[in-house]
């Protein structure tokens, strides 16, 4: 399928939705984080924002929930427009081989994350933007960027989710201590942190996550000619990261099933980009092995195949 047309992909997420209806391997939900325990795994989404504006939903499309890492997508996209370049010399560009929160390899490379979407890479990109705002003031930039992609300021941060975070991320308080031992983040820890755990509570329904991704799907623009997000250049880095380190210790394998940048966040979304096609939001709470969504992982997969859309396909 080149450009495929709406109603055949219409039937084509029907026919996704229909599948994943009837699976009964569904992953575990994240339960180290209290709030995100109490979700029902049985919920699923799938959300293709297309050229024309259209969004084709199905499942459980309108349904917020928090979309904890896929907020580094957007966050990198600010701190790229606010210190450009600067930022590559407080974190890498590689893959990490490791778990999200491993704190193994920041020690061995002397505080420098391997990339924007790991997590301490993201406290990183967090501190990053702190150098010219203060906490409230940017997260209010985080999420009016959010709004302004979604055109929906109906989007919000979690406060019951934040909180969870807050009590439960001693993992992520070591890794931000570690890097500020080394001077890769400036600002005090603790400052650093509460930013960040606000900006992963960040609700969406994948609608609007579709919606939110289209700027990567254009080339920095919202539609073919539409309003410009970011620049070219810094859409196409972001794509690229995304499809090598977007999903942790599983990016290698998302990208030979799927062949599309992604991230992931351990709330159950997926965020894919089909690079002039489609935005795409995917959800379902059950995780697996190395912290993807399991279902949103297989109906990615099945996208790709019945629409031709991998970036490794002639176009």
């Amino acid at each position: 399928m080149s450009v495929a047309e709406p109603e055949r992909l219409r039937e084509i997420v029907e026919e996704i939705c229909d599948h994943m209806a009837r699976e009964t391997e569904r992953g575990k939900v994240a339960d180290y984080i209290p709030e995100l325990a109490k979700v029902d795994a049985n919920r699923f989404a799938l959300a293709l924002a297309l050229p024309s504006g259209e969004v084709i939903g199905g499942g459980d499309a309108d349904t917020p929930f928090s979309i904890q890492s896929v907020s580094k997508v957007f966050a990198l996209a600010v701190a790229l427009g606010r210190i450009g370049d600067q930022l590559w010399s407080r974190v890498g560009r590689e893959p990490s081989g490791d778990p999200f929160n491993s704190i193994v390899q920041l020690e061995h490379e002397r505080g420098l994350p391997r990339n924007p979407f790991i997590n301490a890479g993201a406290i990183a990109v967090t501190d990053a933007i702190l150098s010219r705002s203060e906490p409230r003031e940017a997260l209010g930039q985080i999420l009016q960027f959010v709004r302004f992609l979604a055109d929906d300021d109906d989007i919000a941060i979690d406060p019951a989710v934040a909180a969870s975070e807050t009590v439960s991320g001693w993992r992520n308080a070591a890794l931000a201590n570690f890097m500020r031992d080394f001077g890769t983040i400036e600002r005090h820890p603790e400052k650093v942190l509460g930013t960040y755990f606000h900006q992963c509570a960040i609700s969406m329904t994948p609608r609007q996550l579709a919606l939110a991704g289209r700027f990567l799907a254009f080339d920095g623009a919202l539609a073919p000619g539409g309003a410009r997000a970011i620049a070219p250049r810094m859409a196409r880095q972001i794509n690229a990261l995304m499809l090598t380190c977007g999903h942790y210790d599983g990016s290698g394998e998302f990208a030979f099933r799927v062949g599309l940048p992604g991230k992931s966040g351990v709330g159950g979304g997926i965020l894919a980009v089909a690079p002039g096609r489609a935005s795409i939001g995917a959800w379902s709470p059950g995780l697996n092995a190395v912290g993807n969504s399991q279902l949103a992982s297989m109906a990615l997969e099945m996208l790709a195949d019945r629409t031709g859309w991998s970036v490794f396909a002639p176009k």
